[in-house]
This record gives structure tokens, C-alpha cells and sequence, in this order.
């Protein structure tokens, strides 16, 4: 499906993804180009960046992990050099952490989901900032989780990590706001698709419950009765990033069909 932003269409807009190349980096990616943005994607995934510029070849990508400075600088370098700049930032880039009790969580395991998911954010944003001051149209997005404002039994570093988006995103919120930057945090639910299925088959083998039975919980969980798609989210970044969401800054945006527990 092909969506477009009534009232600004994102035309030319110079907008980075990190995770871009697979998943809900993918879905966002491909509907900033629809709405005529220039768009460039990093990944880990050298394989999956291979695929997106073979079925995209107008879209920009490099291979970096987020969590590496030297990687977020060469990506940002990078940025400039085939945008000539920035005008949104997507810290999309995570890991799903281990799936374990907190007791039971090695340390190598919890160090490297916040050195992913919060501390790659950091990164990027400490070189996107001079960038988005020098745009008239600055926007930064941070993917966070139902998981940053909801306890996650048996996802503690994962939980912990996303709670630490929300803290990064209103203070950028209050820094940034004098330069015109709007600064937010999309809590997506338990989005369908292979990461979540594969969240839920590890879920299902720490309970020695069936997969079935666990997704039912996922899909439950919510008062809408199911898991969100894709499509939800990607809905969320483009206004965030348009010109119809310059005046939301500093919030906490759920898209999760209303989860009021995670199982």
C-alpha cells in the first residue's frame, strides 16, 4: 500500500534510516520514496542493503552498526556527501535482547541491547544535530517500544533500554526545540512480521509453552484483539516528519491497539 501525507508531500526531503534495509526500516524507507524524499539507509546486513538497492536503485545505502562511533561517523560523512545534508533522522536501529528472567541474563547479553538500542541512538544523534540546525525542516524520530513505558517480564534489558529512548528523546526534545527541531519517540506494539515471530518462538521455549498459545497472548494482549502491522507505524513517521507534525515535540506516540500489559 502506498500512502501519502495530505497537505505536505515530504518532496525532496533528505531523510536517514538506520536499520533501514529490512522490517519496519524497510516498510518507512519505501514510503519516504513513494512521497518523493531522497533516502538513505544503513543496516548491519550487507545482504539485505544488496536487496534494497537491487529492487530500489534510487535509494542511498551503507553498510554500519549503530552501535560502532566510527561506523555512525563514516554513515553521517556519508550522508552529507549524497544528500548534501539532512533533514530527517529515523533512529530505527535495535535489538530484541535476550529472552531470559533478569536473574539469568549474562552481562555481554544486556551490554550489548543498550549499546544497540540506546547508545547507538546517542550516536547518531550527536552527528545528526549540526546537520538538522543547518535544515529548515529538522525532524528526528526514535523508535522506541510498548516496552518503554510497560514492565516486559523476561526482557529486561530490552524493556530497559527502550524506557532509556523516552529519557533521550524529551530532554533532545527541550535542547533542540529552540532550533526548530521537533523531537519524537514511536512506541510501536508487537508489530507482525518475522522479528516478532521470532521474539514469540523464544517467548514460547522460556515458558515451554507452545508457539500458538504464546502468540495468542501477543495478539490479546491489546484491546484490539491484535498484533500491529507495519503499516500503522510507517503512518506515524510520515506525519511526525511532515510539515503537519511540526508543532508535536517531546512525546511518547503509542501505536500498540492499546496494550496495557506485556506478557
Amino acid at each position: 500500500m502506498q500512502f501519502k501525507v495530505n497537505g505536505d508531500n515530504l518532496q525532496g526531503r533528505r531523510v536517514l534510516i538506520t536499520a533501514g534495509a529490512q522490517g519496519l526500516g524497510w516498510e518507512m524507507a519505501k514510503q519516504f520514496l513513494v512521497n518523493g524524499s531522497r533516502v538513505l539507509i544503513s543496516d548491519i546486513d550487507q545482504h539485505a542493503l544488496d536487496n534494497a538497492k537491487t529492487s530500489h536503485p534510487d535509494i542511498h545505502a551503507i553498510r554500519s552498526d549503530a552501535a560502532n562511533e566510527q561506523d555512525v561517523i563514516a554513515l553521517f560523512s556519508h550522508a552529507k556527501k549524497v544528500l548534501g545534508g539532512l533533514d530527517v533522522l529515523i533512529n530505527n536501529a535495535g535489538v530484541a535482547g535476550p529472552t531470559a528472567y533478569a536473574e539469568d541474563v549474562k552481562k555481554a547479553d544486556w551490554d550489548h541491547t543498550l549499546a544497540v538500542n540506546i547508545t547507538g541512538q546517542f550516536l547518531c544523534v550527536q552527528q545528526a544535530i549540526p546537520l538538522l540546525k543547518a535544515s529548515d525542516s529538522g525532524v528526528i524520530i526514535n523508535l522506541s517500544s510498548a516496552a518503554g513505558h510497560l514492565g516486559f517480564a523476561g526482557r529486561a534489558p530490552y524493556s530497559a533500554s527502550k524506557w532509556a529512548v523516552i529519557g533521550l528523546t524529551k530532554t533532545l526534545a527541550i535542547e533542540l526545540g529552540r532550533f526548530g527541531i521537533p523531537v519524537n519517540a514511536i512506541l510501536p506494539g508487537a508489530v507482525d512480521g518475522d522479528r516478532i515471530r521470532a521474539v514469540i518462538e523464544a517467548k514460547a521455549r522460556t515458558l515451554n509453552k507452545p508457539v500458538q498459545e504464546v502468540t495468542e497472548i501477543y495478539e490479546n494482549q491489546a484491546s484490539l484483539g491484535r498484533m500491529v502491522q507495519s503499516d500503522d507505524v510507517v503512518n506515524m513517521a510520515l506525519f511526525l516528519a511532515s510539515n503537519a507534525g511540526r508543532s508535536i515535540s517531546g512525546q511518547a506516540l503509542v501505536v500498540d491497539g492499546h496494550t496495557q500489559a506485556l506478557n
